[in-house]
């Protein structure tokens, strides 16, 4: 994957449009069930239990699935396998509205095999085609994706009600954004060699042995539990405090939203830092402290509460994103460390909202999941501080340059624009 030839600003601007296209699809799996969950487990019997799964299924799916993302870069080109992503995103999306449990837990897991090849090459093509805009960039496609995430938590309830209230429908109507996704992606799949016409994803050696790698990797991992807790459970709780469910959707919906801003404002704040311990450690504070509002703080409070976890939750995934970049030497070393960090964070990040599911079953009030979420944000504190050091990974690729393990200006190595 080496450094592809200059384009022009016009086709710049449409790469740049439909990869915030194609990261539009990959969250509207989550708040989408979220929102419904009440109606769904009346429908289909489920217990609490069952419930935690079918909302850890596709964060599971995306670690184990990770892996294979630079594989398949390398063997088939990342325009491609990105092509296969909204395949899988839009076909597990619809199977999801075909109703019945094994449909149901099916098309998760086919949805979320998709996000998690999408989430690992896209750092990979910020670092490989927008290098002089990465922070830029990440803020504007982590923009795109939460959004698509607010869409889904604020317009699923009210499409379900004008589709005769079937929540299979109301699942499967977020395929027909996939699809569009899908025609403006077709272009770039086509135009592209077997290898993506940009040459071939190095091997990387050194990244499973450094110390840093693996604190990314935590970081990741740990706020991506505590987000995926808000995305399963949020309208759930919400709706338990008795908001009824269009509340409790917009209410998430606003979550999101804020998140959208704090998306595209962190990773340029995180590069202009010399290390971005300071802003970690703040970040996980408010997405913790607003959570525990939202939890248990007066009904008058939900509204602001939701927006400062917004701020907190959103710009923890940003930041997150940002320090794949900014801790790798090249484009080489990104892709693994997103690997990485997506295939073994995200495995991590399944137990979160499985545990949700089994307190609640096991207390039958959501209130016990409070020492789950303070746990979760200590340590996600914790490991960010560690990752936001001012260092870069010891790791580099086979038959690229070596990587320094020093501190290094951070201009240089963030990409700034």
């Amino acid at each position: 994957m080496s450094r592809p030839p200059a384009r022009s600003a016009g086709a710049a601007a449409l790469l740049g449009a439909s990869l915030m296209l194609l990261a539009l699809n990959l969250r509207p799996l989550f708040p989408s069930l979220s929102v419904l969950l009440p109606e769904i487990t009346q429908a289909l019997d489920m217990r609490g239990s069952t419930a935690g799964y079918l909302t850890t299924l596709p964060v599971l799916c995306m670690g184990l699935f990770a892996p294979l993302a630079p594989w398949l870069g390398q063997r088939i080109g990342t325009e491609r396998t990105l092509f296969i992503v909204l395949v899988l995103i839009g076909a597990g999306t619809a199977l999801r509205g075909a109703g019945g449990l094994w449909a149901l837990f099916l098309g998760t897991a086919l949805g979320g095999a998709g996000i998690a090849l999408g989430n690992v090459l896209l750092p990979s093509i910020v670092k490989r085609d927008f290098a002089s805009r990465a922070a830029l960039m990440t803020g504007l496609y982590t923009m795109s994706l939460v959004g698509g995430a607010a869409l889904a938590a604020a317009a699923t309830l009210p499409l379900t009600h004008a589709l005769d209230g079937s929540w299979g429908r109301g699942l499967a109507i977020w395929a027909l954004v996939a699809l569009v996704a899908l025609a403006a992606w077709t272009p770039f799949a086509l135009r592209a060699g077997p290898r993506g016409a940009r040459g071939r994803l190095l091997p990387v050696v050194g990244l499973r042995r450094d110390p840093l790698a693996w604190t990314v990797t935590l970081f990741m991992g740990l706020q991506s539990s505590l987000a995926y807790c808000v995305l399963g459970w949020l309208a759930p709780i919400l709706r338990a405090r008795g908001l009824d469910g269009t509340e409790a959707g917009l209410v998430v919906s606003l979550s999101i939203l804020v998140e959208v801003a704090a998306c595209l404002l962190t990773p340029l704040i995180a590069t202009r830092s010399r290390d971005q311990r300071i802003l970690c450690a703040a970040l996980t504070f408010a997405a913790t402290v607003a959570l525990l509002g939202l939890l248990f703080g007066p009904r008058w409070t939900i509204w602001p509460w939701a927006a400062v976890q917004g701020i907190g939750q959103g710009g923890l995934f940003a930041v997150a994103m940002t320090i794949i970049v900014l801790r790798s030497p090249d484009s080489h070393v990104a892709a693994h460390l997103s690997g990485m960090a997506q295939a073994t964070g995200y495995v991590l990040a399944a137990g979160g909202p499985l545990l949700v599911g089994v307190l609640h079953q096991w207390s039958g009030s959501f209130e016990t999941t409070s020492w789950l979420f303070g746990t979760l944000g200590l340590l996600t504190g914790w490991a960010g501080w560690h990752a936001g050091r001012d260092r870069l990974v010891r790791a580099r690729a086979v038959g690229g340059p070596a990587a320094a393990g020093e501190a290094r200006p951070a201009p240089a190595a963030a990409g700034r624009p």
